[in-house]
């Protein structure tokens, strides 16, 4: 699609006057987080203190993002260079809708579990770093979303990965260090792979910014350099780690269960999309001449990742261990915008991540009041929760129903969107797996529910003993268990009912990088 069109306009970029290029909300979410951090960091013996700090911090990045994307979608792409210095020498940050976008959504689900954790993360969690982390990893996160230089990617990336490995073994139990093991070796390996990419990027073109490689691939992408595809085939490989996309994902079910509730959350709604994410700003941005030659096999990659996600969740028994395998596919319906291209399928992969963020931190955050009201992860031993709370039973079948991508929420209307780009562009096995995945998700969901709420109690156990326990679990009065679940819950439904602002939002931030002319001025526009 289309790097000759683009080229056609670069020179262009390159005489405009950017609309601001020292507005420091770029990088404000950078710096509270970090500020935040260290704060915690330093009140971490005052386990009372240290919620109140990281949340306060965590509102401040939440109203840095909003205003960061109003003045995203009134001035346009906005960027920051460090020390005024032009790349390919200056390091900057630059921020286009679909960074803004992610960032603003991530804060938000970052504040929710910062106020769930405040109520299911004990003494010793807060004393051994569960807010300076949560703080550190969104440095990492909106990092990754606001970065204009591939290198400082793999920074944010490097952020992101020591801050959640520190998230992952809070609490020292064997189950987490396993699972800390597989997701560490895995997640180092494609750190590695990215880093080797960028290497061989930076050596064939001598810049690391975005937009000049942009520039530069554009000149010489109908040329089939076999050096661009050796690059763009190992940052696929490493970014397929990141998001868990197949065959590479068996680190996510082996560890996302393992560590504490919120962790789980959190993981579920951010690690993996920073990985789609990663991979439309490279593919589609860098070097969409690859992403075409590769689409084929970006499919192949998709479907499996979706079928064998959504088949995965039918053989669990442990919520927490099939929720993980609903993360990874949705991560292929993600994927398979991304092989398509079309600023259809690409609007519907950035809907379908935003909807992604906010519903599976959802259900996480779902699965631990299961766990405070039935005592157990495991589906044989839960059952009666519908007669003792029918309005967290519907909460939990809203949230069912989005992540099948069912209306009237959040995730239908980027299923249809992808389903639609998938057909027009002839992949008719692609559009048929997203359908595929999207029923077997709706059978897996339903029999989680029909075994944890609808029928009577455990398996062997008379009715009524589930409710037994609900009653004397003094955890479930909490306002900060049910805040953050029905903020999010509330945003599923109004996704669904009302989803021009998101539809809107992702069509821009899909034409941002597929015509980046934006960005370039932005970047070159005379600093």
């Amino acid at each position: 699609m289309a790097g000759s069109s683009v080229s056609v306009d670069l020179s262009q970029a390159m005489t405009v006057t950017p609309v601001s290029a020292g507005d420091w909300l770029v990088v404000a979410p950078s710096i509270l987080t970090i500020l935040g951090g260290a704060l915690c960091l330093m009140t971490r013996k005052n386990t009372e203190a240290q919620p109140k700090v990281g949340l306060i911090f965590l509102f401040l990045l939440v109203a840095a993002n909003v205003g960061l994307l109003v003045r995203v979608l009134d001035h346009g792409v906005i960027t920051m260079v460090m020390g005024n210095w032009l790349p390919p020498f200056g390091i900057a940050f630059t921020v286009d809708a679909l960074g803004a976008t992610l960032s603003l959504i991530a804060s938000i689900v970052a504040l929710c579990a910062g106020i769930y954790g405040s109520a299911t993360v004990d003494k010793t969690g807060r004393r051994y770093g569960f807010y300076p982390f949560l703080l550190l990893l969104m440095t990492g996160v909106s990092g990754a979303f606001l970065t204009g230089d591939i290198f400082n990617l793999y920074v944010w990336f490097e952020v992101l990965l020591i801050s959640s490995y520190g998230l992952l073994v809070l609490g020292n139990d064997r189950i987490q260090l396993d699972g800390s093991v597989k997701y560490g070796i895995l997640n180092l390996i494609g750190t590695n792979l990215f880093l080797i990419a960028t290497g061989l990027l930076y050596g064939m073109f001598g810049t690391l910014n975005m937009a000049d490689i942009a520039i530069k691939v554009a000149a010489i992408e109908n040329g089939s350099s076999g050096t661009l595809a050796t690059i763009a085939a190992l940052y696929l490989l490493a970014f397929a780690m990141k998001a868990a996309a197949f065959p590479v994902n068996f680190w996510l079910p082996a560890s996302y269960h393992t560590p504490n509730v919120v962790v789980s959350a959190v993981f579920a709604g951010l690690l993996t999309k920073v990985g789609v994410y990663a991979l439309i700003r490279v593919f589609v941005l860098l070097l969409p001449g690859a992403r075409a030659y590769m689409a084929e096999m970006i499919s192949l990659v998709a479907i499996a990742t979706m079928i064998t996600g959504a088949m995965g969740a039918l053989a669990q028994s442990e919520v927490r261990r099939l929720l993980g395998y609903l993360v990874i596919a949705g991560i292929g319906s993600m994927l398979a915008g991304v092989a398509v291209g079309s600023t259809l399928a690409i609007s519907g992969a950035i809907f379908y991540a935003v909807h992604s963020i906010i519903v599976m931190t959802a259900l996480y955050m779902a699965a631990g009041v299961m766990g405070l009201m039935g005592g157990s992860y495991q589906l044989r031993e839960l059952g009666g929760l519908y007669a003792a709370s029918p309005a967290f039973a519907a909460l939990f079948l809203v949230l069912g129903f989005a992540v099948s991508g069912l209306p009237p929420f959040s995730g239908f209307w980027p299923k249809i969107m992808l389903v639609d780009a998938a057909f027009g562009d002839g992949r008719n096995w692609l559009a048929a797996a997203i359908l595929v995945s999207g029923f077997l998700t709706t059978l897996a969901m339903g029999r989680v529910w029909i075994y944890a709420f609808w029928r009577g109690g455990p398996e062997g156990i008379a009715d009524g003993t589930a409710t037994v326990r609900v009653a004397t679990d003094s955890h479930l009065g909490s306002s900060a268990l049910w805040l953050p679940l029905g903020v999010l819950t509330a945003l599923v439904i109004f996704f669904g009912l009302q989803p021009e602002w998101m539809l809107q939002l992702a069509s821009r931030g899909a034409s941002g990088v597929i015509e980046p002319l934006g960005y370039l001025r932005s970047v070159f526009g005379g600093i």
